[in-house]
Order: structure tokens, then sequence, then C-alpha cells
């Protein structure tokens, strides 16, 4: 169970702080309710999120080491591109909903190569795939910015700059 004042990630919605832990009666039930305010949104929200839901993911943030593991392993994985757009949407919002961090990286990395290709080509980037993948990167780029105390506009650069000192690394060591 998580505390007040824990910082956790809320399914989709990113970053969410729990501000309190109570019984609300709603529908003439009364259930314990963590109550989370996005920290990324600007509405002012309030998420009422019942203690044991199993319908949306709540989970614990990464740890600074565990992102810099996670932006490490990205130079390891190939993009895998599914040609069938109805498989390849299915596909991609189940990996939105797991919320699984490698996933995540491989989904936005696919998409990013398969835009650039499109780019090449001379051609449009389907706004259902544009649409994924700026949900992917706000998810994930939520969570680092607010691990790693940045801005989220200074994730994509933090990591481009881990995967070069990586690489440096790597050369340095084959040397």
């Amino acid at each position: 169970m998580f505390c007040i004042n824990d910082s956790i990630m809320y399914g989709n919605t990113g970053v969410c702080k729990i501000i309190d832990i109570r019984r609300e009666k709603f529908d003439n039930e009364e259930t314990l309710y963590y109550i989370l305010k996005p920290v990324y949104r600007e509405n002012n929200a309030t998420i009422y999120c019942p203690v044991g839901n199993d319908k949306v993911r709540l989970r614990k943030l990464l740890s600074a080491e565990e992102i810099t593991e996670l932006i490490q392993s990205m130079s390891h994985t190939e993009p895998e591109w599914i040609d069938n757009d109805h498989l390849r949407r299915q596909t991609f919002n189940e990996i939105l909903k797991g919320g699984n961090h490698q996933e995540l990286v491989q989904l936005i990395k696919t998409l990013d190569n398969h835009r650039e290709n499109k780019i090449k080509e001379g051609k449009k980037f389907h706004l259902s795939d544009e649409k994924i993948m700026k949900q992917a990167e706000a998810v994930l780029y939520e969570e680092f910015a607010y691990v790693l105390n940045i801005m989220p506009d200074e994730v994509v650069p933090f990591i481009v700059d881990e995967l070069e000192k990586s690489a440096k690394s790597k050369r340095h060591y084959e040397n």
C-alpha cells in the first residue's frame, strides 16, 4: 500500500502525488480511496482511485539508477514494425496500458524509426501512430523528468547525452 505524499505512476495519466487516503461514499458504497493530484497537469484535477483497484495500474516510480539502466538498454533494442494497421494499434495500445518500461522504450524507438523512414520516402507518418508515440513519450518522459528533477522537455537531450556517454565508454572499453 502507498502512503500520503508518495509519488506514483497512475496508468497513462502519468506521475501523481498521493495527497490523501480516505474513505469516500460514492453510489451508496463506502470505499477506501487514494486521492491523487497529477504532477504535470495544470487543470487542478483530483483523481479518486480505489485502494486495491485492479483496472488502472498504480506503481512506484523508477529510481535514477533504473532510468540510467533503461536508457543504456535502448541501444540494444531493434525496432520491429507491424504492417497491419489494426494489429499495430491493438499491440501498441496494449503496451501503453501495460506500462512496461522496456516495451515503452521499444515502442518509441520503433515509431521514431518508422517516422524517419516515412520522411525519407517523402510520405506522411500516420496520425494514429503519432498519437500513440506522443502518449508513450508523455508517460515515460514525465516519469524520467520527475525522478531526475529536470523539465520534461529536457528528457530527450538527457537521453541522447546518456547514450553518447555509453557509446564512448563502450568504444573506450573495446580499445
